[in-house]
């Protein structure tokens, strides 16, 4: 897969993730747009990175993501490749919580990136080397108790991603899966303990999307992965209690 030359949405392009992506592939040699909710952060990215483009939407909003796509297949026709990496978790027990915020965590974390990927295939197949690239999560392998709901959208971002694969193959359009340990971001702040920084996720993702290599495993993944294959039941065990 060429990593220049493209153009190259991101959500949740101004912080964490998405920002680190935001400022490679920009430096990489491709036109960036960055989506995101917060017009503050995409302010301060597009006075950082002048040459990125940013559109404010919130993706849990259904009427903002159809306008979105919209958007996107007028003033951007040249879009090769989409990184679904919008994501929120809400820590809690539905045992404790009297308003979970379910279809929140859903909308953005699973609908969200389904509805790009349908609404922009076309856009995509026009193109000739083209690729989705959901960030999905180890919680997707293997649940922690206080994050069901987002391990639930991550497990099914992860299972989405595999099926897209299959219906996309001899097609010009790949499907990447990114699964990454705990990353220091603000979503984690204060969450797990030897969180990778976005910038190495960016390190070992950049050169195994230039592979080829459809699902990539990064930092623990690699070992967590390993571990549901031969031992499920230990791998569950670790998470049980978080």
């Amino acid at each position: 897969m060429r990593t220049s030359g493209h153009t190259v949405l991101i959500t949740g392009g101004s912080a964490g993730i998405g920002l680190a992506l935001s400022k490679r592939f920009a430096a990489s040699g491709n036109r960036v747009i960055a989506v995101g909710r917060d017009s503050r952060k995409l302010l301060w990215l597009k006075e950082a990175l002048p040459q990125v483009e940013t559109i404010a939407c919130d993706l849990g909003d259904g009427i903002q993501r159809e306008r979105l796509i919209h958007t996107l297949k007028e003033q951007y026709p040249d879009l090769s490749i989409i990184v679904n990496n919008a994501g929120i978790q809400y820590n809690y027990s539905f045992l404790e919580e009297k308003e979970p915020r379910i279809a929140e965590e859903i909308a953005i974390n699973l609908t969200a990136p389904i509805e790009l990927c349908s609404g922009l295939l076309p856009l995509l197949k026009t193109k000739e080397e083209a690729a989705i690239v959901n960030i999905s999560s180890g919680l997707g392998l293997v649940p922690k108790t206080s994050g069901a709901v987002y391990c639930a959208s991550k497990a099914g971002l992860h299972l989405f991603s595999k099926a897209l694969r299959h219906q996309l193959e001899g097609t010009n359009v790949r499907v990447f899966e990114v699964l990454p340990p705990v990353i220091d971001t603000d979503m984690t702040r204060g969450r797990g303990r030897n969180k990778l920084s976005p910038d190495r996720l960016v390190d070992e993702f950049m050169p195994a999307f230039a592979g080829n290599r459809f699902e990539i495993a990064i930092g623990k993944v690699k070992l967590l992965r390993w571990l549901v294959r031969i031992a499920p039941g230990a791998a569950d065990r670790l998470f049980k209690n978080d």
